[in-house]
């Protein structure tokens, strides 16, 4: 008898595991699979699963194609689970090779062809099917979008956009998607919401067009660089009954989350001083430093650090000064933004080619809040006190890339809009449409005054 053994989540039971465990059981004779626990999820990276465990068993039995269920809650399991169980082959799905070569040492491992349209599901559900996502764009941020989406259940990348075809074709094959188009209203039909990964100055019309064609938007920072663009497609969004959500995936990560709290809390009195850097020295070359009219510092990383002010400060600043060391090409290598409210100050920095400390700072009438470079990715923050002998120290997890986390989040909103409701999400505030709105807005101001 020849044993095969698999696993996985197997939340929202679609097409795509029903082909797994298909040819999974046609590699021998005996099937084994092991479903894996929501906390056991949780600690290695899986977020967003819907299903109960108990469903998800249910799910996989009803396939009929297994002969055995058991349950993975550690890691290491999967070693012990073949000796124990004297399994001949490991089989998972192609999106994991080379993962797993560890285990040839233990039994044979197959990896499966995905199945990449998992539109048509064996089990949907009204409150959370899955999602079609189309990808906008196949530079470096929207090569991290396929490997964070696999790890959040209820979101199925498709299939690729770029107007230059001899782009799109090799970003489908490398990530394994359905399909890849040059014609963005042919690739608009396929898809159910998309998320936008393509230069600054074509968001806008990229998003315009998918709300209209009824689609959720998932549009990387900056969004728009015009308030008047921001408003508008979020009235759209909300006339057409569709998610606009600004991907800054800081402002979706549990440690920013966790500091926002904290400096609300009271615990380091009232806030009067944010300073945020963000810098990087790139590579020559690079749109960054050659885009006349859309590169430069600001626009590059300026939306983490303009939104760390907001969300601590709010949108009603009384004034916003610029400064900025500039390139031959006029554009900003390094910017100063300066912004004065009532009662407070901000100070946020970035630069391409001008590196400074990355450092997030939060000063409050009874102590500061601390988040070391690269406060972004927060992992990590003290709260400082008058008595230096006492810190207080937080620490959460930043998973793989961060994308995930936006992920996660838009798929919810996603999920809440198709149960009918239209406020959306009650998770859209960890970046609201009003800041998103003032972001765009500091971006239209200092674009004018670059000018």
């Amino acid at each position: 008898m020849t044993k095969v053994i698999t696993y996985g989540t197997f939340d929202l039971f679609h097409q795509g595991h029903y082909n797994l465990l298909k040819h999974a059981k046609e590699l021998g004779d005996y099937l084994i699979v092991g479903i894996t626990t929501e906390q056991y999820d949780l600690s290695r990276g899986k977020l967003n699963v819907v299903d109960s465990l108990i469903t998800r068993i249910d799910n996989v039995r009803a396939s009929g194609f297994v002969d055995e269920i058991i349950i993975e809650d550690h890691p290491g399991q999967k070693i012990e689970d073949i000796q124990r169980y004297g399994v001949d082959i490991f089989t998972v799905g192609s999106d994991w090779v080379g993962v797993f070569d560890y285990m040839e040492q233990y039994c044979k491992v197959v990896y499966l062809p995905r199945t990449k349209d998992v539109s048509s599901t064996i089990k949907r559900t009204d409150r959370s099917p899955v999602v079609q996502i189309g990808i906008v764009g196949t530079g470096r941020v929207a090569k991290r979008f396929p490997k964070e989406a696999k790890l959040v259940s209820g979101v199925n990348p498709l299939g690729v956009f770029n107007p230059h075809g001899d782009h799109a074709k090799p970003f489908m094959e490398e990530h394994e998607l359905a399909f890849w188009s040059n014609n963005y209203d042919e690739f608009l039909e396929k898809v159910d919401a998309v998320y936008i990964a393509s230069p600054h100055e074509t968001h806008y019309e990229y998003a315009k067009q998918a709300i209209l064609a009824g689609k959720h938007v998932l549009c990387e920072k900056p969004m728009v660089l015009k308030k008047t663009e921001a408003v508008e497609l979020f009235d759209l969004a909300k006339k057409n009954g569709v998610v606009l959500m600004e991907a800054i995936k800081t402002a979706y990560c549990p440690g920013f989350n966790q500091l926002i709290n904290v400096a609300r809390s009271g615990i380091i009195g009232d806030i009067c001083d944010v300073e945020a850097s963000f810098s990087r020295i790139t590579t020559p070359g690079m749109r960054e430093t050659e885009d006349v009219k859309y590169g430069g510092a600001l626009t590059e990383f300026g939306s983490y650090c303009l939104m760390a002010v907001i969300k601590l400060l709010g949108k009603d600043y009384k004034s916003v000064r610029f400064e900025s060391v500039k390139l031959p090409n006029g554009l900003d290598a390094y910017t100063k933004v300066h912004f004065t409210y009532d009662n407070a100050l901000a100070t946020t920095k970035n630069g391409v080619t001008v590196k400074t400390e990355g450092a997030l700072i939060v000063a409050g009438t009874k102590g500061y809040i601390l988040a070391p470079s690269p406060w972004w990715l927060t992992q990590q923050f003290e709260v400082r006190y008058e008595d230096a002998s006492k810190i207080d120290n937080y620490s959460a997890k930043f998973l793989g890339k961060g994308i995930r986390y936006e992920i996660a989040e838009f798929t919810k909103a996603v999920a809440n809009m198709r149960s009918g409701n239209n406020d959306v999400s009650p998770n859209i505030y960890m970046l609201t449409r009003g800041e998103s709105i003032a972001l765009a807005d500091i971006m239209e101001k200092f674009l004018q005054s670059r000018e």
